[in-house]
Parts: C-alpha cells; structure tokens; sequence
C-alpha cells in the first residue's frame, strides 16, 4: 500500500510538471509535414512545362520539386526546396533577411534514415527526424553563422546540424595539364577545337596502346566458372599490365577468362586482344573489318556482380557542362543558354566527387563519359532534330539535361535496379523512378549484336582524331547475365575502333554495350578500392592510371573521385 501512494505521488507531480511545460512552450510551434512529390493536376501542368522550350533556371526544371516556406523575425523569410522529395538527398535553403538573400545547396548525410523539413512558427528551425531523434538547427543564425563558417571552409562537403547534413560548396576541380591546355584552347581561341582534333591526331591516337606479349604454356589460374570465357579462336597466356592482383594468375592470364581479384569480393578481371575473337563473331554482319593494330591491342575488363553493389553517379565541377555544344551548329537556338533552357546549374553546387558518407563503402569509381561540347550531334537526323540530341544527365532525381530517344543510358531506379538500354519517349513515364541516368551516343551492342550505327562515323557520333581515323584509346561499358545474376562490365580499349569494341564485347556475349569516353586514361579511369583503418586504397585498371590520383606528404594515397574534387563526372559502386 506505501509503494502505491508512493507512485500515486510521483506521477501527480510529473503530470504537474507537464503541465507547468506546456503552459510556457510557444504554442504557435509546429513541424511542417515531411516533403512529398507533387500531384494532380500541379505535376501534370510541370511534367508539360519540362518539355517545353524555354529559358528559365534549372530548379524550375525540375517537375518533382517540393518547397517549404517559414517566416521569422523583421519580415524574413526562410524556405527549404527538396529538389526531389522521391530520393531526399539535396535541398536548397534561402534565407531572405529582407536586405540579403543567400541560397544553400544541402545534402543529407542519410537520407534513408532521415527527413528534412522547416519548423513553422514563433521560431524557424530545420527539423532533422530519424527513428531515434529530433534535431532542431538553425544554422543561419548569429554573427559567426554555422553556414558562413560552413561556406569558408571551402571544403566540397562542409557538415553543417551536428553532421546531419552538408553544405555543398563550389570548388575547383582537379584536371590534368593536357586537360587545362585543351579547355583553355576550346573556350578562347577560335577554331580550338580543331587544334584540339590535330593534337589528338597527332600524338594521342595510339600513344596508349598496350599489346601484351604473348606466352607459351604457363598455368592459367583459376577460371571463374560462372561468367564463362570469352568466344575466342585462341586463348593464349598473355602477360598484363593490370594494377591489382588475381587469383590463379601468378604465370600469366588466360585470354578470355575471369579471374577473381584479390581481396576484393565480387569483383573479376579478364584480358584478350580483339584478333583473337573467333570468326564465327567476326564474319557476322555489323561491324568493320579488325585493322592491325586493333587486333593486336589488347583490352582489359572488370565485370561487378551487381547482386553485390549499387550504383550511383555524381557529375563533376564543370563536366558535362549544361550549355549548348558548338557540334549541332544548324540547330542552336542563340534566343536560349542551352538546350533545355539554362546553362548554369546553381544555385545547385555541383562537387566533382564522392560524399564523405559514402567513403566506407566505395568499391569503386570509373569515368562517366563525354563532356557537353562532344555531347551532340555533328551532322545527320540526330543533329537536326531535339536540338541536336544532346546527352542527358541525372544525378539525385535531379534532371540536368533530358534523356534523349534512341541514346544509349545507364541508369538506377528509386528501388535500386540497374539497367542499360537506349533510352526511348515511352520511358519518360519512369522518370518519377530514376535516381542516376548517363547517356553516351548510341549502342556498341544491342541485343547481343552490333549496333545499328557502329560503322556510322557520323551516325554514332563515335569522334576520332582530327583526321578522321577512328582508332583510339576508349573505354566502354556493357551488362550481361548470367543464371539471372548480373554483371556490369567496364572495358579499357589501349586502341580501338567502335567495331572493335563491339566484337569484343559480342565475344564476351554482353547483351547491351555503349561507349564511355576515349583519348586518354584520364578519360577511361578506373579504380577499386580496398579499406584499411579508416583509409582508402586504390587499385587501378592498368598501372597507369595511378598518376592521377594523388597522395600526402607522407605517401598515403589520395584518390581520384573520392579525396578530391575532379572537374569530371564519374560513375561510383558501393558495397551493399
């Protein structure tokens, strides 16, 4: 009986205290409801208005976006802007102090785990949810204002709300000095891009051409049983230039065959020359004739066994840029800044790298594709029409540039599906679902064959050098399946021609197969990753590769795409 008056008396005076609480708390307080996509008949009137014609900026271009507005004190207004409230990862916050207006570019550092609104009422705040916790932050606030100090940094990823989000900030992007020399001739000489074409020509057509030597017996290692060999005529043992160890491979590769990586889970390596695909692939139609060089180059490939890893995609601080490319001269319309209206991405801030909160699972990163200026069409149907075809871009749900019909596309879904294809009108439809999309000119390999315009120097906008000779360094992806488990395969031509890289990627019997990028290994980077202590190591494709990465003082690597900001886009895998 003294125990129940004793707990009779102690909840009398926490119902008092409750009471005193609520009495005091500003009643005016409430938590916007968490950001949902647009319907009815506003995302009818959008979804019409995105396939319009017309200058405005990209956040108008974007039919999913969803905004919050909260009014402070001396007629100030905040409002928080969820680009897409599907993938709730970006938002634009602009506080409008009434003299002042300044926009920031958020990103959540969980956006699975956690929402993001606007506290309405007697005192604005951004409200952070999770399944543990409610955050309130008001970082614009005070004369040392977290998102000033934020801003000064001049980190690519400054945390902001305890690290419950970052502030994107715009940075330089790294390039290399053939890089700087090529922009810098495109964007103030005229005719740059012809001198361009001529270095190209002249001095990079097969300046990374590897052709390993062949060697007679030797034990082939391991063969990884599941994703077959390559259809060859021969498959020698061929000595390679690979920049990471396989299982089984100790005396040399066997050409054709995968091989699993060391220590790296999921992930296969083979090598083989374009000459040693067997006739039976060779004597089908599409595709031109192999010339001597190509025969002998060799091509180095990395298949991921996608049941493993997501994909994701992050462009970079200025490429692709979002302006009109010079190729489909008849066709620009001068009245717009680009093709889809805009030529300038902010107030989105555009990082050139991998958000720190995905660091711990990266496995790795490859380059993405053309920048804007080769991103259209020269001459035929595809320059005259849909303002020249340029190649369109998402990244976050946030559309960049239209997804054109009949490109070749790489893209995620909002439930994690990976698919490859050409893109068609029909497809606009899945729009509400893409999360990442990269379109690269049209197909190596369709179906399993050739591509309809792989022979077609101006039909698949293939580039080449200033000459016309298609042959280069390329880099090239392709998905193929096998018993229902998939595989997305990068492939690293040393020189190629299209026809080339569709018979090797016939031989290796991918189902669908597009072009990436080319002319250097700068532009057909890739790299995976192995995780020590908190450190990331790379691997790259083919040794080469690593003088673009860079590393401390002390000689801890520092790799591209995921420790410093690049001026080019990239495509990323992380570990499930």
């Amino acid at each position: 009986m003294k125990i129940f008056k004793t707990n009779k008396l102690a909840r009398q005076k926490l119902v008092h205290c409750l009471l005193i609480i609520a009495f005091f708390m500003p009643h005016t307080t409430a938590y916007a409801e968490e950001f949902t996509t647009p319907s009815g008949n506003i995302l009818r009137e959008r979804l019409a208005e995105f396939q319009e014609t017309k200058p405005r900026s990209l956040i108008e271009f974007q039919p999913f976006r969803a905004e919050e507005k909260a009014f402070g004190p001396n007629d100030s207004t905040i409002s928080l802007l969820s680009l897409n409230p599907k993938f709730n990862t970006w938002f634009i916050l602009e506080v409008n102090s009434g003299s002042q207006v300044e926009r920031y570019h958020l990103e959540l550092a969980e956006p699975q785990n956690t929402t993001l609104t606007l506290q309405e009422g007697g005192t604005v705040n951004l409200v952070f949810e999770n399944e543990s916790s409610t955050t309130l932050c008001s970082p614009w606030l005070g004369p040392n204002d977290e998102l000033s100090e934020a801003r000064n940094t001049g980190l690519p990823y400054a945390p902001i709300c305890n690290r419950l989000a970052f502030l994107r900030n715009k940075v330089r992007g790294n390039r290399s000095n053939r890089e700087a020399v090529a922009e810098f001739l495109r964007d103030n000489i005229t005719f740059g891009e012809s001198l361009v074409g001529l270095i190209k020509g002249s001095f990079y057509e097969d300046a990374y051409m590897n052709s390993g030597e062949v060697v007679d017996g030797g034990d082939a290692g391991e063969i990884v049983a599941s994703l077959g060999k390559a259809k060859l005529s021969d498959d020698p043992i061929l000595q390679t230039n690979f920049g990471f160890e396989l299982d089984g491979a100790s005396e040399g590769v066997a050409a054709g065959s995968w091989y699993a990586i060391k220590e790296v889970p999921g992930v296969y390596a083979s090598v083989m020359q374009p000459g040693m695909i067997s006739q039976e692939i060779l004597n089908t139609p599409g595709a031109n004739r192999l010339d001597t060089v190509e025969s002998r180059a060799d091509v180095y490939l990395i298949a991921f066994d996608l049941s493993q890893f997501k994909l994701g995609y992050e462009l970079g601080t200025d490429h692709p840029r979002l302006g009109w490319s010079p190729r489909p001269a008849a066709i620009i319309d001068h009245r717009l800044p680009g093709p889809d209206g805009f030529k300038k991405a902010a107030p989105i801030i555009r990082s050139g790298m991998l958000s720190p909160s995905l660091t711990a699972n990266i496995a790795a990163t490859f380059s993405a594709g053309f920048k804007r200026d080769h991103g259209a069409w020269r001459s035929g149907d595809k320059a005259l029409t849909r303002g020249g075809h340029h190649y369109g871009f998402i990244q976050q749900g946030v559309i960049f540039s239209r997804l054109q019909q009949g490109l070749a596309t790489i893209f995620t879904l909002d439930d994690g599906s990976i698919h490859m294809r050409s893109w068609h009108d029909e497809d606009n439809s899945l729009l509400p679902q893409v999360k990442f999309a990269r379109q690269n000119g049209v197909p190596l390999i369709e179906k399993g064959v050739p591509g309809e315009n792989v022979t077609s120097w101006m039909g698949g906008n293939w580039h080449g050098s200033a000459d016309t000779e298609l042959r280069t360094l390329r880099g090239g992806a392709c998905m193929k399946t096998v018993d229902d488990r998939q595989f997305l395969i990068f492939a690293y031509f040393s020189t190629a021609t299209p026809s080339a890289m569709a018979r090797s990627f016939q031989a290796y019997e991918c189902e669908y197969a597009m072009l990436l990028d080319m002319n250097s290994q700068e532009h057909t980077y890739l790299a995976i990753y192995n995780h020590d202590n908190g450190r990331v190591f790379p691997q790259h494709l083919v040794r080469g590769m690593s003088a673009l990465d860079s590393e401390t003082s002390d000689g801890w690597p520092i790799p591209r795409f995921v420790s410093f900001a690049d001026n080019r886009d990239f495509f990323y895998l992380l570990r499930k």
